[in-house]
């Protein structure tokens, strides 16, 4: 691997991050996380005071606030703890701040006498940075990790596609299928041709109860208008057409032409969409699992509207058992979803080389992110 590839390498990255948020952690027990906190709480306030006072205390400043100041600054010093690390920083300084006259060239150098409290205090920070570096490395590990599980799902399942017998007789699957979507797709066609919209959008509502049967829902308003309102007994294309009148037009047709316009005009889009999707299995097919529980699903839906193409769904639900399922599956989506391109890296081994690299990287990444455990 290059050095460029290392630097770019999650796992490096994390490895060094790990050295370093050690480093840091040794670095803090030096001196003892408890020393170095009090320390951080006494520079803090200390820093806080020249803050405050630097300016009315300097120059020809408020008389009053520099003897404030020069008194907070003693008693801060007399009640620093004596165990307190580097004390002798803030005597110091402390020494220096009790003059007659302050300028600004007194606080840079107090601050400059203060820096290797700073210093020793940023190991604090420093292991929190590392910390913090350590916990956004290894989240790309694992989104990396992430990626590339999902990337040997794809190349899995290009290999098995190109294992896929592309002469096998898919049509003993597609002929059932397209006989049953062809039968039911006309059936629902005639269904929302002829049937009240009310009965048409009573059954969507019911499909809800069926995830595998995704119909949209019917939206509220045009539901509430459609249930309760004598249009609601016309076919939908009617009550497209009506939706489509003018308003001095519709007053021959419903009592409430405003109420018409608001509530079915405004959906005419969801209403010509309609179709016969959600009821199909279509091409290549789901796998025998899937197959088996959206059929179970269909039959109850279907049987609502159009009882007479159940006996045609319930051929294809006994497909996995009266055929070869998953073989001609596999050889249906070879067919359908393999580009050139991809029969081209399956030939020349492309896949299988490349998923050997990530089968590696995956083993990889899990290693790391279980010898780098989350903090």
């Amino acid at each position: 691997m290059s050095t460029s590839e290392t630097a770019r390498d999650p796992v490096s990255e994390l490895q060094a991050a790990s050295d370093r948020l050690e480093q840091a952690r040794e670095r803090v027990a030096e001196f003892g996380e408890t020393d170095l906190q009090q320390l951080a709480d006494a520079y803090e306030e200390f820093a806080g005071l020249l803050d405050r006072y630097e300016e009315p205390a300097t120059g020809d400043g408020d008389f009053e606030l520099f003897i404030e100041f020069q008194g907070k600054i003693e008693t801060f010093v007399e009640t620093l703890p004596e165990d307190v690390l580097l004390r002798e920083s803030f005597e110091e300084a402390d020494e220096h701040l009790q003059q007659r006259r302050l300028n600004e060239s007194d606080f840079e150098h107090v601050r400059e006498q203060l820096e290797p409290v700073a210093d020793l205090v940023g190991r604090l920070d420093e292991r929190e940075n590392a910390r913090n570096e350590y916990q956004r490395v290894r989240k790309q590990v694992r989104e990396r990790l992430h990626e590339v599980r999902e990337r040997i799902d794809e190349l899995e399942r290009l290999q098995r596609l190109g294992d896929a017998d592309l002469d096998a007789p898919t049509e003993r699957l597609r002929e059932p299928i397209e006989a049953y979507d062809d039968a039911v797709t006309e059936a629902f066609e005639q269904f929302r041709r002829e049937a009240p919209a009310r009965e048409v959008l009573g059954f969507l509502a019911a499909t809800q109860r069926f995830p595998l049967v995704p119909f949209r829902p019917p939206p509220t308003d045009l539901k509430s208008y459609i249930d309760e309102h004598p249009p609601g007994e016309e076919s939908i294309p009617r009550l497209l057409e009506l939706s489509e009148y003018s308003r001095s037009k519709l007053d021959h047709y419903v009592e409430d032409p405003t109420a018409l316009t608001q509530s079915v005009g405004t959906q005419r889009t969801y209403l010509r969409r309609l179709d016969a999707d959600p009821l199909t299995i279509g091409w290549p097919p789901p796998s025998a699992q899937q197959l088996r529980f959206r059929c179970r699903e269909l039959t109850s839906v279907v049987n609502r509207f159009a009882p007479e193409v159940v006996e045609r769904l319930r051929t294809v639900e006994r497909l996995p058992v009266t055929t070869t399922y998953e073989r001609l599956r596999d050889s249906a989506q070879a067919e359908a979803e393999l580009t050139d391109d991809e029969r081209q890296q399956l030939q020349s081994g492309a896949v299988a080389d490349e998923l050997d690299e990530r089968r590696a990287e995956r083993s990889r990444l899990e290693d790391a992110l279980e010898e780098y455990p989350a903090l």
